[in-house]
């Protein structure tokens, strides 16, 4: 999961991107935070690692699954072992 943005840190300006964008990307990579980009003072993008991103996707695609079947279990959406089992071929 990624570390929170340190604002004194973290905050670049798009033009610092432009003139040095591997010095900014090295960042995401040792920190682990990402980077906020700004323009004229605010925030237009922000900029993380490819591994802190899949990694947020993961766990978001993790919570949703658990809070799909936590509302399937109280709608009473529910089967045995066996069944599902079955439902997969494995028996």
């Amino acid at each position: 999961m990624e570390a929170a943005i340190k604002f004194s840190q973290d905050v670049v300006p798009i033009g610092d991107l432009k003139v040095n964008p591997g010095k900014v990307i090295r960042r995401t990579h040792e920190t682990r935070r990402p980077v906020l980009l700004t323009s004229r003072g605010k925030g237009v993008a922000v900029v993380q690692s490819l591994e802190e991103y899949e990694a947020v996707q993961e766990e978001r695609a993790f919570i949703k699954a658990i809070s799909q079947g936590m509302s399937d279990l109280k709608a009473g959406r529910t089967m045995t072992l066996d069944e599902l089992d079955q439902r997969l071929g494995l028996v």
